[in-house]
């Protein structure tokens, strides 16, 4: 039941965005595609509310369980970030929008930018192991929490690898071929 929700809310979540996004742009409705857009957290709250009382029911918390907190963690860190940049998109293709901004491509301003990408994922990957603790104390210590535990871990190595590759961008920033520079003056 768990993996059937987590399921239906990813569907929801992109025909939400899709509904919200073409009463904005192609009916002309942004009030009403703001609503419909608002929504969205909705789908969070209801899986996390079934989630508890399935845990609460004396369901034995298992993989299905985890992932729907990580579920949750990752949208609420990147759930915003994915409709700006949809919605971007969007508008340029059926409303006239300006071009979507491209990322930077080399030196400090690419480190910048693969921090603020890694600043999100190890958020997502934070709020995750801290809704993973938060069923972890709820079911107590007379449940099986071992899966929770390795949710947790993963959660922990997606940190790290978000650390070392926005770290690498760093330590190892990508330079400007040498016939693209702009002269100086």
């Amino acid at each position: 039941m768990i993996v059937t929700l987590i399921i239906m809310c990813e569907v929801g979540f992109w025909v939400l965005l899709a509904g919200g996004l073409a009463l904005r742009y192609l009916a002309r409705m942004p009030r009403a595609g703001a609503a419909v857009l608002l929504m969205e957290p909705l789908l969070e709250v209801l899986l996390l509310v079934v989630t508890a009382v399935d845990l609460k029911n004396g369901a034995e918390p298992d993989w299905k369980h985890g992932l729907a907190a990580v579920y949750i963690g990752f949208t609420v860190a990147l759930g915003h970030r994915t409709i700006k940049w949809v919605d971007a998109r969007f508008a340029h293709r059926f409303a006239g929008g300006p071009p979507p901004v491209r990322p930077p491509k080399y030196g400090t301003a690419r480190a910048v930018h693969e921090w603020r990408i890694a600043g999100r994922w190890m958020l997502a990957a934070a709020i995750a192991t801290g809704l993973l603790q938060a069923a972890i104390w709820y079911v107590g210590g007379d449940g099986e929490i071992g899966s929770l535990r390795a949710w947790q871990q993963k959660m922990l190595f997606v940190i790290g690898i978000n650390a070392v590759i926005a770290a690498s961008y760093t330590l190892f920033p990508k330079q400007e071929p040498a016939g693209d520079r702009q002269p100086l003056g």
